[in-house]
C-alpha cells in the first residue's frame, strides 16, 4: 500500500492500523532549532481522542504521544529543540476490541472502503477497518502540531481554528459566532444557542442506531500574502486535496465556494483599498484568502462536508467476499457524527499545507525583489 505521505518540503508519513499495536507518523522537513516537546503535541491530540462524551465513539484511548527522534537538548540549552532530522511520533493503541468485527470479517460494509480495499489488494484488515479507519487521523493531528510550531516560528502567531457549523440539516446562527464557545461544548460548535438542539437531535439518531453527517469550517488567520504558486502548486488546490484526504470527507469549498455560482461579478469581486498600514485592505473575502492559487493575506476560509458514519447498528443489504447476498450491521464502537472529532483534524491538515507552502515560498522567494518598496507594494 503506497501513498502514505503528504506534503513536499514539510512532509509526513503515517503508519499503523486501527487495531494494531500502535499508530504514528514521521515528519520530515521540519527546520532545526524550533522548541518542541510532547506537551506541544498532546493538547491537540486530547481534543481529537475518542470517548470524551456520549456523542462520540466510546473507545477509550489515551492517545499519549512519544517523540522518538528529531529533537535534542543538553545542559547548555534552555529547551528541547528540533534538529532538522526526521521526527518520529508514536501513539500506542490501548483499547482495541477486534472481536466486535468477527461476524463481519467476510462482509462488505456499505459506505465503507471494505470492498475497494479488497478489490485493490485482495485482502483487507476487517478489525476496525485497518488503515481506512479514522483512527489514522490521530497521526495527522500530531503532525499538524509540529506544523503549527513551524508557522509560528516563521510568521509569529498564525491562528488556525475550526468549528462544526452544521449537523444534518441543522445549521448554526452565524450572528452568534463565538470562537471561545467551540471548546466549551461537545460538538465544537461556535454557536452556543444550538448546542441543546444538537444534543437532542444526535441523541435520537444515536438511540436509533444510525448516524448523521456534518459540515466543518476552517479559518487560518495571520497567513501572509504570497504563499502558493501557479499553475500546479496552488495553495487552494493543496488545501482541497488535504481536506478531501480526511476520512469521510465528500466535498470541499474555498471562500464563497459553490455559492460563488449565484453571485454577480460585482458581488464576487473582493474590492481593495489602501489600509492604514500601507498594505492592501480587502472589503470582502469571497475568494477565501486565495487568488490565482496564492494567498492574499486575508483569512483562508475552507468548508467541507463529512458523510454519516457508515458503521451503524441498523441492518443494510450487502454481499460477502464470495458474492453471496446478505445483510450486515456493525456492533463496534462508532461515532454517530464523525464531524465532531474532525474539527482538530481539519486544523491539522490546514497547518501542514501552510507549513509546506511557507517552506516552499522561502526556498524560492527568500530574497528582496528589485521592484518592491515598503510593504511589498510595487514601486511606481
Amino acid at each position: 500500500m503506497s501513498h502514505n505521505s503528504f506534503g513536499h518540503l514539510f512532509r509526513f508519513t503515517t503508519f499503523g492500523e486501527s487495531h494494531g499495536p500502535a499508530i504514528g507518523c514521521v515528519v520530515d522537513g521540519c527546520p532545526p532549532g524550533i522548541p518542541l516537546t510532547e506537551a506541544d503535541i498532546q493538547g491537540d491530540l486530547d481534543r481529537r481522542k475518542p470517548g470524551q462524551s456520549k456523542f462520540v465513539t466510546q473507545r477509550q484511548e489515551p492517545d499519549k504521544v512519544r517523540i522518538l527522534s528529531g529533537v535534542f537538548q543538553d545542559e547548555r540549552m534552555p529547551a528541547q529543540v528540533t534538529t532538522g532530522t526526521p521526527i518520529a511520533l508514536l501513539i500506542e493503541n490501548m483499547d482495541q476490541r477486534s472481536k466486535d468485527y468477527g461476524d463481519i470479517r467476510d462482509k462488505f460494509r456499505p459506505g465503507h472502503a471494505d470492498y475497494t480495499y479488497w478489490a485493490k489488494y485482495g485482502l483487507r484488515d476487517y478489525r476496525g477497518g485497518g488503515r481506512q479507519s479514522a483512527r489514522e487521523t490521530a497521526c495527522r493531528v500530531a503532525a499538524g502540531a509540529v506544523a503549527r510550531k513551524v508557522l509560528n516560528q516563521l510568521y509569529g502567531q498564525v491562528a488556525i481554528r475550526a468549528a462544526m457549523i452544521q449537523m444534518g440539516t441543522q445549521t448554526i446562527d452565524r450572528t452568534r459566532w463565538d470562537w471561545d464557545e467551540v471548546s466549551r461544548n461537545p460538538f465544537n460548535s461556535p454557536d452556543p444557542g444550538i448546542v441543546n438542539q444538537w444534543a437532542d437531535y444526535l441523541e435520537g439518531i444515536r438511540k436509533n442506531g444510525s448516524s448523521i453527517g456534518a459540515i466543518i469550517e476552517v479559518v487560518a488567520e495571520g497567513v501572509p500574502a504570497g504563499l502558493g504558486a501557479p499553475i500546479y502548486g496552488k495553495l487552494d488546490a493543496d488545501i482541497a486535496s488535504a481536506m478531501m484526504s480526511i476520512n469521510a470527507v465528500k466535498g470541499v469549498e474555498i471562500g464563497a465556494g459553490m455559492g460563488a455560482a449565484t453571485l454577480t461579478g460585482e458581488e464576487n469581486a473582493d474590492e481593495m483599498r489602501n489600509g492604514p498600514d500601507g498594505k492592501p485592505q480587502f472589503l470582502s473575502n469571497q475568494a477565501g484568502g486565495v487568488l490565482g492559487g496564492i494567498s492574499t493575506g486575508q483569512p483562508v476560509v475552507v468548508r467541507f462536508s463529512v458523510k454519516p458514519t457508515s458503521s451503524i447498528l441498523n441492518p443494510r443489504k450487502t454481499i460477502d467476499i464470495a458474492g453471496n447476498e446478505t445483510e450486515i450491521f456493525t456492533k463496534g464502537r462508532h461515532d454517530p457524527c464523525v464531524g465532531i472529532r474532525a474539527v482538530p483534524v481539519a486544523e491539522a491538515m490546514m497547518a501542514c499545507v501552510l507549513a509546506d507552502h511557507a517552506l516552499r515560498h522561502r526556498a524560492q522567494n527568500d530574497f528582496p525583489s528589485p521592484l518592491a518598496g515598503e510593504g511589498g507594494a510595487p514601486r511606481a
